[in-house]
């Protein structure tokens, strides 16, 4: 394959994967907005604290397995098979597991209800279980097209169910059948997009052959599911008397992922087939300083395009986020406000972890991928022993503040593995930060005069669009021209 064709195939990639996360984002915000409306802080808490139960069980079920065939240059049928049939088993029996310890899980929270409403939830993870090899499929042959209209898809038909039920008293069920008739639709669309199909033939040779780096991955999607949901664990234990308080966290917790998410996912449904094919012709080139060049370049292409969006993206949350919260989900969410603005800080850096993580996989070190999440982990443990005392702000500023300083460690690595420089990389995405940091800063004195809430949010975003423009095109900073190239392209094929 020649660059110029993968050139194309990232441009395309890179495309459909904003489109996808745009449109996902999108979909989130009007359903949160929505269910934020209808029920109160207090009942979406149970939601929240067994979150980690079913993430957790998520991650065990693929067990890393979906990420070797990614990583492997050409998957076989009996590859994706072999996976099909092990995610099914393995789900099956995490599932008896997890129905029998519902109890026990309602008994830690003290909240009596968990023991029914978790049995129910953790079938979202059994269903997930048919559609990981398809998911791999799609994600190796760089299908995002396909993959943007089953999970649009799949948001829709899950919101109205959930509004639905939530308009009509279901409460924290509604939040329940949410997540499992999401999982089902996932299930069902990428079967019909994928032209592989499992076979009665089993053969699990492929899982021991990948054993060993499916699992480094599988301890990493652990570790990264307890460092997302950790807080929202133990403020669920600390606060359980005051539930509505778990809530306020859940609920900024979840637009800050949501927000953030919108730029990581688009980079990471191309960041990992992309640098596995510039390592595949590493391995077939002769010249290796050419090969890490190319490397570093494509790695720090998309170090900046993340840094286009996030900043800007994070720090524009963070200044709207009382007039965004007020005006969509009401007042009874106030107070949740201050913690989601410090969780946004930390949210413009979380993008980059996606795109390190997928380049240190990518060059078969998915042991270094797995002791910098347990690193990163226990450190935060740490910090939480000895800050929860001096209030929630305090623990999730220390958490945030963690996660901005622990890409540097990340960043020594990367430079090991393909020579990517700390300067280069502070000179990619450092300028980002700064406008957006001073633009949004000016953004706020030029607008602090103005009462309305729904007034301030649409004049803050506006100016903050249109400042960024102005100030990206007179920097002349042109991070989409790979995509409009190949847009234009596809543009002439189809008028001709």
């Amino acid at each position: 394959m020649t660059m110029e064709t993968l050139k194309e195939r990232t441009a395309r990639g890179l495309f459909w994967g904003v489109l996808n996360s745009g449109a996902t984002q999108v979909l989130n915000v009007v359903i949160g907005i929505l269910l934020g409306r209808m029920i109160a802080p207090a009942e979406w808490a149970p939601i929240g604290m067994i979150a980690i139960f079913s993430a957790i069980a998520g991650n065990l079920q693929s067990s890393g397995f979906s990420t070797a065939i990614v990583n492997m240059k050409e998957p076989t049928d009996n590859d994706y098979n072999a996976v099909f049939w092990f995610n099914i088993l393995a789900s099956i029996c995490l599932y008896l597991v997890l129905f029998a310890i519902a109890p026990w899980i309602a008994l830690f929270f003290e909240q009596p209800c968990l023991t029914s409403l978790s049995r129910f939830i953790f079938l979202a993870f059994l269903l997930s279980s048919f559609g990981i090899s398809t998911n791999a499929y799609m994600t190796k042959h760089m299908m995002n097209r396909e993959i943007t209209i089953v999970n649009s898809c799949a948001l829709v038909c899950s919101g109205i169910v959930a509004v639905t039920l939530a308009f009509n008293g279901f409460s924290y069920w509604s939040l329940a059948w949410q997540q499992v008739v999401n999982a089902l639709i996932l299930v069902i669309g990428r079967f019909f997009f994928v032209p592989w199909r499992p076979s009665l033939s089993i053969d699990f040779t492929p899982i021991r052959r990948t054993w060993r780096f499916a699992m480094n991955i599988l301890v990493t999607m652990v570790i990264n599911t307890l460092n997302n949901n950790i807080l929202t664990f133990i403020f669920g234990k600390l606060f359980a008397r005051t539930p509505q308080v778990v809530g306020n966290f859940f609920q900024a917790f979840k637009w800050n992922t949501m927000a953030y998410q919108l730029v990581s996912g688009s980079i990471e449904q191309v960041a990992q087939p992309v640098l596995v094919e510039v390592r595949g012709e590493r391995s077939a080139a002769s010249d290796e300083h050419n090969i890490n060049e190319q490397e570093t370049r494509v790695f720090r292409k998309m170090l900046r395009f993340t840094a286009f969006l996030a900043f800007p993206a994070m720090f524009g949350l963070s200044l709207v986020a009382h007039e965004f919260i007020v005006s969509t989900i009401g007042p009874k969410w106030e107070a949740c406000v201050p913690i989601l603005r410090i969780l946004c800080v930390g949210g413009a850096f979380m993008p980059f972890y996606s795109l390190y993580k997928n380049l240190i996989i990518s060059q078969g070190r998915s042991d270094i991928n797995m002791w910098l999440n347990i690193s990163q982990v226990i450190l935060q443990m740490v910090l939480i022993f000895l800050t929860y005392q001096q209030g929630i702000l305090v623990v999730v500023g220390v958490f945030t503040l963690l996660n901005i300083v622990w890409l540097f460690v990340w960043q020594g690595y990367a430079n090991k593995l393909i020579g990517v420089r700390l300067w280069d990389v502070c000179k990619d995405t450092v300028p980002f930060a700064l406008i957006s940091a001073a633009l949004m800063v000016g953004i706020w004195f030029l607008t602090t005069g103005i009462t309305s809430h729904l007034l301030l949010l649409l004049l803050r975003v506006t100016i903050a669009v249109l400042a960024y423009a102005i100030v990206m095109k007179l920097l002349k900073v042109k991070m989409m021209d790979d995509c409009l190239q190949f847009i234009k392209c596809k543009n002439a094929k189809m008028q001709k």
